[in-house]
């Protein structure tokens, strides 16, 4: 049958019904691990009991009013914000491309308010990702992704990942900021090591240059600690953010210094249905598990445990596997057979991974995931890497 939807994913043949912490259960009524939480989405899993009580009481009250009046949950989402992070001031929408593109806006409005509006361009990097809005496409600079929608939005300056005399290079007079990831989550789960962050904040407090750090992937808990670049010790002036602050409800937000959004101001941004009640109140609801004492340790603990027990599978399989990268739970798998072979494999398995560039297929399980649970995901990749294995062995012969 010729389906109604636009034909723009690849989607695998398989449709669930419910979901229960790490778990999905098919239509078949066969149940399969999620590791991939819609990528990197539900961070606290399928149904979690906070957050569907916190949505439906909200449901019961009030869906949207629009922002020409005050949210009070989302004011109080934007104060717990700032006040876990480096921000001062949270502007709150529906996706990770809209919380880049507000960074971008951010970044550009500064040096205009500041008499300098010949500086708008932002150096990115190569592999990057940042979204699928004309604008975000261009930062990311993937061909892939660009080809076909006509001349690319100007201002985007890309240079390879690691290459800091190539960064150097890029940098002139009309720069505005420096756009990166912490680590690329697309582009194969390839991590920013923490004294090149130091670094780059260095550069850009040197050059007058505004820090953005995409969080869309990593923010949230996701590496152990609520933001990644955390880890560096270093904090930047941008910060966009989405996937797990929603827990599988649409929300973005993008977080500022006062200073480096001066430029915004009544009328320069919006949005319809960014910071609505019912986002507001999950968001909330989400930070009352990220933020409670011990969680993030949790997930540093269960995301050591993760990577140790990938490390050891692939010592056992040295033909499958290259490399175990990332942190907390994003971690990506080095490949050394295609990696879109290997997740559907998994499948067959009932594991859900994701694919990632690189030829990397990406672990990003619930943050609420167990250490059972983690054993389980071994013990089927085991079997999805054994049938692989022998695959190649009869090749061979």
């Amino acid at each position: 049958m010729t389906s109604a939807l636009l034909p723009t994913y690849a989607r695998a043949p398989l449709a669930f019904e419910r979901g229960e912490g790490a778990w999905l259960v098919a239509e078949s009524g066969e149940r399969y691990l999620d590791f991939g939480a819609g990528i990197a989405v539900n961070a606290l899993g399928h149904a979690h009991p906070h957050l569907v009580e916190a949505l439906t009481s909200q449901a019961q009250k009030l869906w949207h009013t629009s922002n020409l009046f005050q949210i009070p949950e989302g004011e109080r989402l934007g104060q717990r914000l700032v006040d876990a992070s480096f921000a001062d001031v949270a502007f709150f929408c529906n996706s990770g491309a809209e919380a880049n593109e507000a960074a971008i806006k951010i970044a550009r409005k500064y040096h205009a308010a500041a008499g300098q509006p010949e500086r708008y361009r932002i150096v990115t990097f190569e592999g990057a990702f940042h979204g699928r809005t004309l604008a975000t496409l261009a930062a990311g600079g993937q061909q892939k992704y660009i080809e076909g929608f006509g001349p690319k939005v100007d201002g985007f300056d890309q240079v390879p990942f690691g290459d800091h005399e190539a960064l150097l290079a890029a940098i002139g007079p009309e720069t505005a900021a420096l756009m990166i990831e912490p680590i690329q989550g697309e582009g194969g789960i390839r991590s920013v090591p923490p004294q090149c962050l130091r670094g780059l904040r260095a550069l850009c407090d040197e050059r007058g240059l505004l820090l953005i750090m995409d969080e869309v992937q990593t923010g949230v808990g996701r590496t152990g600690q609520l933001f990644a670049h955390e880890w560096a010790g270093m904090a930047p002036d941008i910060l966009s953010a989405a996937k797990g602050i929603g827990g599988g409800f649409p929300l973005g937000v993008c977080l500022a210094t006062r200073e480096a959004a001066r430029g915004m101001t009544a009328g320069s941004h919006g949005t319809t249905f960014g910071g609505n009640p019912l986002a507001m109140a999950v968001g909330n609801a989400v930070l009352d598990v990220v933020l409670a004492e011990g969680f993030l340790d949790h997930v540093q603990r269960i995301g050591l445990v993760l990577k140790q027990r990938l490390a050891g599978l692939k010592d056992r399989y040295p033909d499958i596997f290259e490399d175990v990268r990332g942190a907390g739970l994003l971690i990506g798998l080095k490949l050394r057979v295609p990696n879109t072979d290997f997740v559907a494999a998994a499948r067959a398995e009932h594991l859900l991974l994701i694919p990632a560039g690189d030829n990397v297929a990406r672990l990003l399980p619930p943050l609420i995931v167990t250490e059972a649970e983690v054993g389980a995901a071994i013990e089927r990749l085991e079997a999805a890497a054994s049938r692989f294995a022998s695959g190649m062995r009869r090749a061979a012969e």
